[in-house]
């Protein structure tokens, strides 16, 4: 068999496909490549991104479409092709955004619609957001059954849940999804176009909202399939002869078998190895299991019929192993209820793009062979499912528990199908339930289970007794899903009471028992409980509860109850909080007085980012001959570095060279980045690695996939001899004096007497993104003239500070090999390096005694803080001022600090958006709820009363605190926390907590102030000849509006020459960043970068004004009309006017700081059994000045506020032992997704009194916001607090809650062992006197 794949070859043909229409040919591709990899090196796609790499975020989205020639039809779906390989695609057409829309053939009402609704902000993931919802409407919108009605005109057949869901794998860090959510339900035929938010087709409030003013929608626009295509793939199925198998062999090294038997032949070929040859249905595993090494050949398994069999009839269902989890879902929903009850869980395993490739055959396979922990194997487990594998010799026919508890199966060793029993209706009661971050699926669960019980009724008692039953536990730190059969033993038979459940319970915990290394052990134990407790509950007669005990956030419960029994989840059907529609609402105040400035004009270029063709650095095509590189780092933290070697492999056959620190050119310095003033980190770890993540050496290869591969291939021999140990944590830099000292300048100042102010206490509480720089240091690296070196940023996508500096090392990396290999070279950084090389926000350590009298007013505040800047200085420094700059919103009276800025031997810590000042604002709120609990006070009542008035503001913040008109932060809190809406919900959210036992709800009110500090900035307007205008800054767009609000300050600037501001809004163009053209550009960051840049370009208009006024006088004179602005602009370039003017605007030495304000509620529902939070309404109050552009400043407002939840809530930047990062990835670290944000989120911009020396009055909105969500922080808190209250008298009320506030955290603070003392009471009570006590 040998000669197979050779033979075969002839016959078999290159991978044709189409993309967006034209025909590609996939000829001399390396076998091992993705779609993704294919568009964006193959053809001119540029729209989906590499964001993750592991199916995880969205930005690679594309629709896939199929042709059946037997059936004349086409079948579509999106997938991410970051993970789909080309090699599998013969034959399918594939349509990326600028496939649907386009610059040159207009853009689609998807494109229009997110542009309109303000949905982009950084727009790198917006294309994949966009394809995304194009698919859910492909899909909503298939021709249906006669007499099926049509949806309204202009509409979708979409519904509004569907649309919510649609995007439910994307991810975004800008927006903070509503926006996103809107401009996807306004397809939507079931949706109120009035609850939409703001969007530029029509005034919210003044306007009627109609389908009529939004861009026109009709399904079947784009041509998903070209007709070229349908006639070769025809023309193929003519030419095949019966009798010879169909090609399994290709040129590009893809075997495609069409049977069994076929495949086994490839099996005994001589060639087949596991090592090399990689066998798949979809390849969906690597975005969890990545390759270790390149693949020489691949095995498509998906063409054999024997793998795509869907079987029904009265005994069950028969699923082939390579049908898609979506196709499963499809044939489960449309049967018993058990099967819609699978269904419903398969719907929340993984994301939409994911299940529509992923197979539910390759799912099972990775739990049994690589112990993944997975929801479906646990589900059919529960169900009875039966599997049938085909082994090298033999086939089988197994229980699924049989199969799971086998060793690993080899790679020869097929699964055929599953079979799943029809279980019926009478009697059967069926329940699944997963814990996870994320209720719509996307995160892996902490534990997962479903049971399956039938049960018949005691005619005398009127009980059930429960007959059978089947408990399947799966995720929680074992090898595979398993049945609890000793715990199903003590069931079968009885009739379920609470000390029967008690009693199940304990032996279920002998049961579960996480292996050693499993994160939050007791959590999922306890998990496992709570699991089994919900659904014994539903068994007993005399408990009424828990009713929808598992559901919010993450935690999905399908439960059903057929037959006689009526179930108590079926006796309070009502909606649980996390399937609440997202609502909001936005008040905004528009002003004309700056025309255009103030207006919401749509984000600049937004429609060119949903169409994929705004261009970021690595959409640049790549230039003749160039390199790639991929960093190698260190995994210990404190070591010599004796060598570099690679392991043989395929991979390692790739590398060209290896660049170090030995290739800096003479007269160059090993130095990776530095913030001026504060200090240097090295490039590479060289002689010695300082700390596990840091850089040895870069890997250059032909493409970017062999860098990527080789790089793994590494192995760095280390030795720790005359080292002394690492210095992690801020117990050991200060044990060693190991400290960064921050200049004097940057040093906050004590304020007040601490000593004074305590002895009047009557109480005490005592407790133990920057091109300029990247230009200087890549020349300072290689020791060459800063005008050597220029640094180009047109936009950056999802710039919010945390790779500042970071970006630098990539930049001094590919310089010192170009200079080194005179060849171009490039890196595009793998997520998880990217992860490691981040460095994450600051790891702190705080101590605080604080005095106050026995009304709750603060007399002092001693704050003892630690914080952990890792190796080095980076941005450090400056934290401490802004830590203390946050936690001064309240008046301690009096104000003593102890800061230590730490060394440590770990990745220096990032300036990620609110750096420091998030922390003390999270500080500020830890104390004050102390001491609102040490004097049993109302919270809000502490808070109010510690405001600042006007002087005390001045004294704790000097000149920033501005005119006493602009201090608003007292009316914005009252304006939340003492209004009577306020007080009715803090009274609903008392009565609920009183008459729910295992949901508590809390609810709170925090106030912030940011300090923000002007800097110099330059800028530049140009007018073309033709009256067009360019304009140059030195900040650089990276979501913010920048290049949005320049380009109205622009128009503002130049309306004095013209009448038609906003015509003159349209000839501005605002040009990339150059370090060499618009020099001391300065760094984007602080959240004044729109605003500087704004008045440095209004002083160069002012310039040009001055220039062409008694040009346009002239003409005036003469016509005795207004000048129009192209004859104004042609008699200047005749007059030889300068039509360029540059600025370089110096803030005024009294005002270079100034003060931002505002406050936010935010009510949760935590569930007391799993920790899972549902945020349920957030209300955003914030002081905007007088607004540049409301409908940026509203999207840095809530993309901020969503950014800040995932912080405080869910986003673990967990370290080994060694202070490596270990979430690396989407797999591991949760931001915020659309079914996370707060299901109603309501934003106000306030309006404040004018200052004329801030710009136009406006003020910064880009990171103050983010402080404002730990109001969802402080709500878990009181929720927690609720929970404590009702189950343990010896709980304490006052506890330490960190941040993120995790599900496991949550629970753990409401109580591991609830449940247990719940039924104990329940069990006592009654065996006592006062049996029949109700639940």
């Amino acid at each position: 068999m040998g000669s197979l794949g050779k033979d075969a070859a002839s016959a078999g043909e290159r991978v044709v496909l189409a993309v967006n229409g034209v025909r590609r040919e996939a000829a001399g591709v390396d076998p091992s490549t993705t779609l993704l990899e294919f568009l964006r090196t193959r053809t001119p796609v540029r729209g989906p991104k590499l964001g993750c790499g592991e199916g995880g975020c969205g930005a690679c989205v594309v629709l896939i479409s199929k042709y059946d020639p037997t059936t004349d039809e086409v079948t579509e779906f999106s997938a991410s092709s970051c993970l789909t390989l080309v090699g599998s695609l013969n034959h399918c057409s594939v349509t990326t955004s600028e496939g649907i829309g386009n610059t040159r053939d207009g853009y689609h009402p998807v494109q229009q619609r997110l542009a309109g609704f303000h949905a982009s902000q950084c727009g790198f993931c917006t294309p994949g957001m966009c394809m995304s919802i194009f698919s859910a409407l492909v899909k909503a919108d298939k021709p249906g059954a006669a007499g099926e009605p049509a949806p309204p005109p202009g509409f979708s057949k979409l519904t509004s849940c569907e649309a919510e869901h649609a995007v439910s794998g994307n991810l975004c860090r800008c927006t903070g999804y509503r926006p996103i959510v809107d401009a996807c339900k306004s397809f939507a035929a079931d949706v109120d176009l009035e609850d939409l938010g703001l969007n530029s087709f029509w005034k919210k409030g003044a306007d009627r909202a109609e389908v009529g003013k939004l861009p026109e929608y009709s399904s079947g626009a784009v041509c998903t399939f070209p007709e070229f295509l349908k006639s070769e793939i025809k023309a193929s199925v003519d030419n095949q002869t019966n009798n010879v198998p169909a090609a399994i062999a290709g040129e590009d090294g893809w075997y495609h078998p069409r049977s069994i038997q076929e495949l086994h032949s490839l099996f005994d070929s001589n060639w087949f190895d596991e090592k090399s040859v990689k066998i798949v249905a979809s390849n969906t595993g690597a975005g969890v299991y990545k390759d270790q090494d390149l693949y020489e050949k691949y095995i498509d398994i998906k063409g054999i019929p024997e793998l795509s069999v869907i079987n029904r009839s009265n005994k069950g269902v028969e699923i082939g192993a390579a049908v898609s989890i979506s196709k499963a879902i499809e044939v489960f929903s449309d049967g018993t209820p058990v099967f819609r009850k699978i269904a419903g869980h398969l719907s929340k395993v993984a994301s939409p793009f994911v299940r529509n490739t992923a197979t539910v055959g390759g799912n099972v396979i990775m739990a049994q062979r690589l112990q993944f922990p997975s929801d479906i194997a646990t589900v059919l487990l529960a169900a009875g499912s039966t599997v049938t594998i085909q082994t090298a010799s033999k086939m089988l026919c197994l229980t699924l528990e049989e199969f799971l508890e086998q060793p690993p199966c080899d790679a020869k060793t097929i699964l055929l199908n599953i079979f799943v029993p029809d279980w019926g209706s009478d009697n059967v009661i069926f329940e699944t339930s997963r814990a996870a971050p994320r209720p719509f699926g996307n995160a892996v669960s902490y534990v997962n289970s479903a049971f399956l019980a039938r049960t018949s009724g005691d005619a005398a008692s009127g009980e059930l007794i429960v007959d059978e039953i089947c408990l399947a536990f799966g995720a929680y730190g074992v090898g595979h899903a398993s049945r609890a059969r000793k715990v199903e033993e003590f069931l079968k038979g009885k009739s379920v009471s609470a000390s029967v459940i008690l009693e199940a319970v304990r032996l279920l915990k002998d049961v579960i028992s996480p292996s050693e290394g499993t994160t939050h052990p007791e959590y999922r134990v306890s998990l496992a409980v709570s699991f089994l407790f919900s659904f014994l509950s539903s068994l007993a007669t005399d408990l009424d509860e828990p009713a929808k005990a598992i559901t919010p956030n993450g935690i999905s419960t399908n439960g059903t109850m057929n037959g006689n029994g009526a179930s108590s989840l079926e006796k309070q059907s009502k909606v649980g909080s996390d399937d609440l529609p997202i609502r909001s609402r936005q008040e905004l105040v528009f002003t004309e007085e700056y025309k255009p400035v103030g207006k919401p004009t749509t984000k600049a270029g937004a429609e060119l980012q949903a169409s994929g063709e705004a261009v970021y650095v690595d959409d640049i095509p790549s230039p003749k001959d160039c390199l790639y590189g991929a960093f190698i780092y260190s995994t210990h933290p404190h070591a010599h570095i004796k060598g570099v070697n690679f392991k043989s492999s395929l991979a390692s056959k790739k590398v060209i060279t290896v660049i170090s620190a030995k290739d800096i050119p003479a007269g160059g310095r090993n130095i990776g980045s530095s913030f001026p003033g504060l200090g240097d980190e090295a490039l590479f770890g060289d002689p010695v690695s300082e700390f596990a993540g840091q850089n040895i050496g870069v890997v250059i290869a032909e493409t970017q996939k062999y860098a990527y591969m080789a790089a793994k291939q590494a192995v760095i021999e280390y030795s720790t001899e005359n080292l002394e140990p690492p210095i992690l944590t801020i117990e050991d830099a200060i044990q060693h004096d190991s400290y960064f000292h921050p200049p004097p300048f940057l040093a906050p100042k004590p304020i007040g007497d601490f000593e004074q102010g305590m002895s009047e206490a009557d109480h005490k509480i005592l407790s133990g993104e920057i091109p300029e720089v990247t230009q200087n240091v890549v020349a300072d690296c290689l020791g060459i003239p800063y005008h050597n070196v220029r640094i180009i940023t047109r936009r950056v996508g999802g710039g919010f500070g945390g790779k500042a500096m970071k970006g630098c090392h990539v930049a001094c990396a590919c310089a010192v090999a170009a200079f080194k290999l005179r060849r171009p070279v490039r890196m595009y950084l793998d997520r998880k390096t990217d992860m490691i090389m981040a460095g994450g926000r600051h790891p702190m350590k705080v101590k605080y005694s604080v005095g106050f009298k026995s009304d709750g007013t603060l007399t002092a505040l001693h704050l003892d803080l630690g914080i952990n800047a890792g190796i080095s200085p980076d941005v450090s420094p400056a934290l401490p001022s802004a830590i203390v700059g946050a936690l001064k919103k309240y008046n301690w009276g009096a104000l003593a600090l102890d800061v230590k800025v730490c060394k440590t031997n770990v990745s220096s810590k990032s300036a990620m958006r609110g750096p420091g000042d998030v922390q003390g604002c999270f500080i500020a709120e830890a104390i004050i709820e102390h001491v609102a609990s040490a004097l049993a006070a109302d919270t809000n009542t502490v808070r109010r009363k510690n405001l600042h008035g006007f002087e005390s503001l001045t004294k704790f913040y000097g000149d920033a605190a501005g005119e006493a008109s602009t201090y608003s932060l007292v009316e914005i809190f009252d304006k939340l926390a003492s209004s009577p809406e306020y007080r009715t919900r803090a009274a609903a959210v008392e009565r609920f907590n009183g008459g729910s036992r295992w949901k508590k709800r809390g609810i709170s009110c925090v106030p912030i102030t940011y300090e923000v500090r002007l800097r110099p900035t330059p800028g530049k307007v140009s007018i073309m000849n033709d009256g067009s205008i360019a304009v140059e800054v030195g900040g650089v767009e990276i979501g913010q509006g920048l290049y949005t609000k320049v380009k109205q300050m622009t128009a503002y600037g130049l309306a004095e020459l013209c009448s038609d501001a906003d015509g003159l809004l349209d000839k501005v163009r605002v040009i990339q960043a150059d370090t060499l053209s618009m020099i001391q550009g300065g760094f984007t960051g602080g959240s004044t970068t729109s605003e500087t840049s704004c008045e440095a370009v209004r002083l160069s208009c002012a310039t040009l004004v001055e220039r062409l006024k008694p040009i346009k006088e002239s003409l005036e004179s003469k016509s005795g009309a207004p000048a129009p602005w192209k004859a104004l602009i042609t008699q200047a370039t005749m007059a030889s006017v300068n039509l360029s003017a540059q600025a370089y605007w110096t803030p005024d030495p009294a005002f270079v700081k100034y003060i931002n304000y505002g406050a936010a509620v935010s009510e949760v529902e935590i569930d007391v059994l799993t920790g899972g939070t549902t945020i349920l309404r957030s209300d955003l109050v914030y002081d905007c000045g007088q607004s540049l552009n409301p409908a940026v400043d509203l999207g840095q407002v809530e993309g901020a506020f969503v950014q800040g939840v995932g912080f405080f809530t869910n986003e673990e930047y967990t370290t080994n032992a060694d202070g490596l990062v270990v979430n690396d990835g989407t797999w591991t670290y949760k931001i915020p997704t659309v079914d996370t944000i707060p299901k109603q989120l309501n934003v106000e911009l306030l309006t404040s009194a004018r200052d004329k020396k801030r710009v136009l009055s406006s003020k910064a909105s880009g990171e103050p916001p983010l402080l404002m969500a730990a109001s969802v922080h402080c709500a878990m808190r009181e929720a927690i607090r609720a929970a404590r209250k009702d189950f343990s008298a010896s709980s304490p009320l006052t506890f330490q809650m960190d941040v993120p506030a995790t599900m496991a955290d949550v629970k753990e603070l409401c109580g591991l062992d609830v449940v247990e003392r719940h039924l104990q009471s329940l069990s006592s009570a009654a065996a006592g006197p006062n049996a029949g006590v109700k639940a």
